[in-house]
């Protein structure tokens, strides 16, 4: 009997040491989507899965000449502004384009869509095959879509420029230059916006090249009565 319960207790010592490593890493979930191409800071960022404060959602005193409702893009410091009034601004964090990707002008959201369904167009994946990632045709909308929540189509002149606002499901990308020319945004943030921001919203991105023309704004930091108790 002592010799039984002797073995017994080797296997159970033997199985603690093969299974502990697993059972460990069973609570360590990698960030979905970082692929082995991914430069190692941007997966630093990734594997902290937080956002940086100041990149979440602030009520801040704002200064342009734009009116209320419009939507000013920063995308050089990765804020998106709405203008809620006289030197009042909602600001949220985003993520722009990555280098090549960048861009600036004046356009307007020309429509608006909830769990949205996104089509990459044949350029984006001619070039993801030639590094051997094939890409869907069209993939339906829900949680694992690039897309994430919302998303809000940007036209120019009545046509659509194939940018977009939209969520990400991959929120650790906020504040960084990561994306093929949209403006991403947390998907709580892009839910926040997309309620208030209306087709035919005007909308600046401030960017490479200056095509959006003169705009004034200047963001004179945090306003603390309304972040805290909003209105």
């Amino acid at each position: 009997m002592t010799k039984y319960i002797s073995a017994m207790a080797a296997v159970a010592i033997a199985a603690t040491g093969i299974l502990s490593p697993l059972d460990a890493s069973a609570f360590t979930r990698a960030p979905a989507n970082i692929s082995d191409t991914v430069p190692s800071n941007v997966v630093q960022v990734a594997q902290q899965k937080t956002v940086k404060e100041k990149f979440k959602r602030r009520s801040v005193y704002f200064k342009t000449d734009e009116a209320p409702g419009t939507i000013i893009i920063d995308t050089n410091n990765k804020f998106l502004y709405f203008v809620d009034g006289k030197n009042r601004a909602t600001r949220y964090g985003v993520g722009v384009g990555r280098d090549g990707f960048g861009w600036s002008g004046v356009v307007k959201i020309g429509r608006k869509a909830e769990w949205p369904e996104w089509r990459p167009p044949a350029s984006m994946r001619a070039r993801e095959a030639a590094k051997g990632h094939k890409l869907p045709i069209v993939q339906e909308g829900g949680p694992d879509n690039p897309l994430g929540a919302r998303a809000m189509y940007l036209y120019k002149g009545g046509r659509d420029t194939i940018f977009r606002i939209h969520g990400t499901n991959q929120p650790w990308t906020i504040g960084l230059n990561m994306s093929s020319g949209c403006i991403r945004m947390m998907n709580k943030d892009v839910e926040h916006l997309y309620a208030r921001a209306n087709v035919g919203t005007k909308v600046i991105v401030v960017g490479p090249g200056n095509r959006q023309g003169k705009v004034n704004f200047e963001d004179n930091g945090i306003d603390l009565l309304r972040t805290i108790f909003g209105g």
